[in-house]
């Protein structure tokens, strides 16, 4: 459904009320998430891997009741999502996150690894990349108690998530310490301009009135790095990367209304030229943020639709849902 004129009119309110970052009040409505009532039925189990000497959090969600009863010496037989929360690198949590990963693996029948990386500007760049690159390194390594097939392993986050996604993969490829086969990009932070000098129309259009402003972003991405040099290395803006071969099969799903649109649809057709298999699928009407509604909204179930389209395909090659709004 269209996004109507009142919407609108409320969105922009809504947008221009905080139009900034600061950081405590964005972490407290952030955490306003832990009241879900929901959160008790959910079907967990929390561990550590090291990061050389910090202890990395994270959570197991089960897609089932019966599979959390079989337990972990039943796991190596489940395809995992190895998933990193958005939040601008700032805010959010596993915590906030629990009714996401829960539904996302009762909708894929995959278990869910997520993972409490170290958040900025306490722990600026690359330290919650180094925390996520760790966890992924000895899930795919068979470090962890989870003893999983490493073909079955998919890295997935959702903006800021995203780009971590991105970076992680990029590294993998780089160090060649493991190979991911599948990665899923949900409206990924890629870029490293969201001022007028942006190269993409998205910033322009969708930047002030749809809540995720572009001075939002700018705000989230310079608490993030260290100095201006760092929106120049790959890990940090993965559309910075000179090459971009022999990266892992790829979905990509934008949101129409998203400041970030054309930057998560410009790094599929990039990693397409360069040879990989790739999947675009734009959301019509969906604002940044949409994924973490609840089940029943139609924008979650039309990205579950796609998700599950991409994990149980084979080396196919697809652009699609890409129509101008």
């Amino acid at each position: 459904m269209a996004i109507n004129k009142a919407v609108k009119l409320l969105l922009k309110a809504l947008s221009y009320a905080g139009d900034s970052v600061e950081i405590e009040t964005s972490r407290r409505l952030a955490d306003l998430k832990r009241l879900d009532p929901m959160r008790i039925f959910v079907k967990k189990l929390d561990q550590k891997i090291y990061n050389k000497d910090y202890e990395v959090p994270v959570r197991i969600y089960f897609p089932s009741e019966a599979a959390m009863l079989k337990g972990i010496e039943t796991a190596h037989t489940w395809p995992v999502l190895l998933f990193f929360h958005g939040g601008g690198w700032v805010t959010e949590s596993v915590e906030n996150y629990d009714r996401v990963c829960a539904q996302m693996a009762q909708s894929t029948g995959h278990l869910v690894v997520s993972v409490e990386y170290r958040l900025a500007p306490e722990y600026k760049f690359p330290v919650g990349l180094n925390d996520c690159y760790a966890v992924a390194r000895e899930l795919f390594l068979n470090r962890f108690v989870l003893n999983v097939d490493p073909d079955k392993i998919t890295i997935i986050g959702d903006s800021a998530g995203g780009n971590l996604t991105a970076a992680v993969c990029l590294m993998a490829r780089d160090r060649g310490e493991f190979c991911p086969k599948r990665q899923i990009l949900i409206y990924p932070a890629l870029g490293s301009d969201y001022t007028e000098n942006s190269p993409f129309d998205s910033v322009r259009e969708n930047g002030r009135d749809y809540l995720l402003t572009a001075r939002k972003i700018e705000d989230y991405m310079t608490l993030y790095q260290r100095d201006a040099d760092d929106r120049k290395n790959p890990y940090f803006s993965p559309l910075e990367a000179k090459d971009l071969s022999c990266l892992p099969r790829t979905l990509v799903l934008t949101a129409q209304f998203d400041p970030l649109r054309d930057e998560g649809e410009a790094y599929a057709r990039r990693l397409l030229e360069a040879g990989n298999d790739v999947t675009l699928y734009r959301i019509a009407d969906a604002l940044h943020g949409y994924f973490a509604l609840g089940i029943r909204h139609l924008h979650v179930q039309e990205s579950f639709d796609r998700i599950n389209e991409f994990l149980s395909s084979g080396e196919e090659t697809l652009i699609s849902g890409e129509k101008e709004a």
